[in-house]
C-alpha cells in the first residue's frame, strides 16, 4: 500500500517497504499523541498483529536514544514496557509493540478509581519496583542516573508555570516585587525537594502513561527517567491531572505504597508527598498553559480545573504555603 500526502506519510511508506515488518496490504491510522514533538501511527496489516510507529522530528541514533536505553533498563527490573521491533535512524522511526488504545485514564472512564483498586495497587507496585531495582541496577554509564531533579531543574519547572500559565495563559502582569517574592518561594520549595532521598523516577507517571493491555498495566513514555525525590512518581500518579481521586482514596493508596515499601514514616512521608504534589501540579499547569497559549492546542484546558483544585487543596493544608497562595491568588482566583 502506497501512502500519499505529507512528509510523514512518505517516511512511513519508505520504512514499511524496507523493513518488511508487515504485509504489503495494510492500513495506517494516525494516533493521538502526547505533548511531545513525536507523532504516532498504527499500522494494521491484512494479516498478523498491528504495530505502532513513533516518528521523531528528524533522524535518530538508535543506540543512544533515551527511550531505548530506559526501556532496556526497565525490562531488567522487570517492568512491562512495549517491545521495540524495528527502527530506522535515517528516517527517525521506531516500530513498537501495539498495546492498544486503552490508557488507565480511559479504562477508568467516568467511574473514578473506586472499582479499580487492583490496577492502582499494581501501578503503585511498579513504583516500588522501580525504586528498589533502580537502586540495585544503578550505574553512571546509564543516562537516567546522571540526570536529577536538582534545584535548577525544579526551579525551572516552577518558573515555567509562571511564564506559561500565569502570564501566558491567564495573561497576568506580575510586578517586580511579586516576581521577587515568587522566586523566594521557589527557592525554598526546590531546595527542600532537591534535598530529599533520591530514587529512580519515571518522571511522568500518570494514568495516560499506563496502558491497560493483556489483563494488566504496561508503562510508556519513560524516556525522560531520572533521579528524583522518592515522592515524585507517587505524587504524579495520585495527584493526577486526568483523574479524580478523593481524599479517602488518596489516604488508602498512600498507605498501600508505604506498606509495599515497608515504610513506617507515615506523617513525614505525607508532608513530603504534599509538597511534591504542589510542585508537580504547578508544573503541569505550566505545560497545559504552554500547549494552549503558545502552541494553539486547547486539548489540555479541560484538565486545568482539577489540577488547580489539587494544588489549592494541598497548599491549604499547610501554613507554610500561606504567602504563596496569597501571591498566586492575586492573579488566579482559584487559589483564593
Amino acid at each position: 500500500m502506497t501512502i500519499h500526502g505529507s512528509a510523514d506519510d512518505a517516511r512511513i511508506d519508505q520504512f514499511l517497504r524496507t523493513s518488511s515488518l508487515v504485509s504489503p496490504e495494510h492500513g495506517v491510522v494516525p494516533l493521538t499523541g502526547d505533548a511531545s514533538t513525536r507523532r504516532y501511527f498504527r499500522v494494521v496489516p491484512s494479516a498478523g498483529p498491528s504495530i505502532v510507529l513513533a516518528l521523531h522530528p528528524g533522524p535518530i541514533e538508535f543506540a543512544t536514544l533515551p527511550f531505548v536505553e530506559v526501556a532496556n533498563l526497565l525490562r531488567r527490573m522487570p517492568l512491562p514496557v512495549p517491545d521495540v521491533i524495528g527502527h530506522s535512524d535515517a528516517l527517525g522511526v521506531l516500530a513498537l509493540e501495539d498495546l492498544g488504545d486503552v490508557t488507565l485514564q480511559a479504562h477508568l472512564g467516568g467511574t473514578g478509581i473506586g472499582a479499580h483498586g487492583a490496577l492502582y495497587r499494581e501501578a503503585i507496585g511498579f513504583i516500588t519496583q522501580l525504586q528498589r531495582r533502580g537502586a540495585e541496577l544503578a550505574s553512571e554509564s546509564c543516562t537516567p542516573y546522571r540526570l536529577a531533579f536538582d534545584v535548577e531543574k525544579l526551579t525551572w519547572e516552577l518558573d515555567f508555570f509562571v511564564e506559561h500559565f500565569v502570564e501566558g495563559y491567564r495573561r497576568a502582569r506580575l510586578s517586580t516585587a511579586e516576581r521577587t517574592a515568587l522566586s523566594g518561594e521557589w527557592k525554598t520549595i526546590a531546595g527542600e525537594l532537591a534535598a530529599e532521598p533520591r530514587v529512580l523516577c519515571h518522571r511522568d507517571y500518570h494514568s495516560r502513561n499506563l496502558m491497560v493491555h493483556a489483563g494488566g498495566l504496561f508503562v510508556i513514555d519513560f524516556q525522560d527517567a531520572r533521579m528524583g525525590p522518592d515522592t515524585y512518581d507517587l505524587a504524579s500518579l495520585l495527584r493526577d491531572s486526568y483523574v479524580d481521586i478523593h481524599e479517602a482514596e488518596l489516604d488508602a493508596l498512600i498507605g498501600d505504597f508505604l506498606s509495599q515499601s515497608g515504610r513506617t514514616d507515615t506523617a513525614d512521608f505525607r508532608r513530603r508527598f504534599d509538597l511534591m504534589a504542589v510542585q508537580r501540579n504547578l508544573k503541569a499547569l505550566g505545560t497545559f498553559g504552554n500547549q494552549a497559549a503558545a502552541r494553539g492546542n486547547p486539548a489540555y484546558v479541560q484538565y486545568m480545573p482539577r489540577t488547580l483544585e489539587y494544588a489549592r487543596t494541598n497548599m491549604a493544608r499547610y501554613p507554610r504555603f500561606g504567602r504563596l497562595r496569597e501571591l498566586l491568588a492575586t492573579h488566579i482566583a482559584e487559589f483564593s
